[in-house]
C-alpha cells in the first residue's frame, strides 16, 4: 500500500469512471463514518486524490480504484458497476465478508443493505460481546436511528438521554448527536439497527 501514491501519479488512466464513482466512494465513506484522512490511511491513496475523485475532478487509475475498493472490503466490480444493471434483486449472503466492516473482540457490525449511494436508509446487524459498546460521533443533521433488540440487554444513549432495552424492545432516537449502544447484560447481545438518512 505504501507505493500507491506513486501508482496514482504514474499509472495511465484506464477509463473514466465518472460521477457515479464519485457518489459511490462518498457514500461508502460516509456509511462507515470515515474522514478522507481515515480512508487515505487505509487505502494508501493521498487525501487530495480522494477529494478530487469524490468531486468528480479526477478519474482514478485502475490501481487507485482497486486500492479504494479493497479498503472498503469490496471488489473492483462492486465499486464501479451500476446498481441498475442486471437483476433488481440484491442478495446479501450471511457468510459474505464484504459486508462485515467491523469485527473485533467487542463488536461486530454487518450491513444488511446494499452498498450503493442510491439509498435513504442503512440496515445493520450489531453483535456486542459482554460489556461491549458501539459509540458514534454525531451523523449528518437530521439522521435518526431505529434499533430493535433481538437478544440481550442493551442501553441506548443519545446525547443526554438513555434507555434500557431487552429482547423485542425497539427504540427510535436522534443520531445527529453523540450516541452509543452498550451491552449491559451478562451475555452476547444482538440488535438490528436502521439509520434513516436526511
Amino acid at each position: 500500500m505504501s507505493a500507491m501514491p506513486d501508482a496514482e501519479r504514474s499509472a495511465p488512466p484506464a477509463y473514466a469512471l465518472g460521477s457515479r464513482l464519485a457518489a459511490r466512494v462518498r457514500a461508502l465513506r460516509h456509511q462507515r463514518g470515515w474522514s478522507l484522512e481515515r480512508l487515505s490511511s487505509v487505502c494508501g491513496v493521498s487525501r487530495s486524490m480522494l477529494s478530487q475523485i469524490e468531486r468528480s475532478e479526477a478519474n482514478p487509475t485502475v490501481a487507485v480504484a482497486l486500492a479504494v475498493a479493497t479498503a472498503f472490503g469490496i471488489s473492483l466490480n462492486e465499486l464501479v458497476e451500476s446498481p441498475t444493471q442486471g437483476s433488481p434483486l440484491h442478495v446479501i449472503r450471511a457468510d459474505d465478508l464484504h459486508y462485515v466492516y467491523r469485527s473485533d473482540r467487542d463488536c461486530r457490525i454487518r450491513t444488511l443493505s446494499p452498498l450503493t449511494p442510491e439509498r435513504s436508509l442503512e440496515f445493520y446487524e450489531i453483535t456486542l460481546q459482554r460489556d461491549g459498546a458501539l459509540r458514534s460521533a454525531p451523523h449528518f443533521v437530521g439522521t435518526r436511528e431505529h434499533l430493535t433488540v433481538q437478544r440481550g440487554h442493551l442501553r441506548v444513549e443519545a446525547g443526554e438521554y438513555a434507555a434500557e432495552l431487552r429482547r423485542g424492545d425497539s427504540i427510535a432516537y436522534p443520531a445527529d448527536v453523540a450516541h452509543a449502544i452498550v451491552n449491559i447484560g451478562g451475555t452476547t447481545a444482538v440488535a438490528y439497527l436502521v439509520d434513516v438518512l436526511p
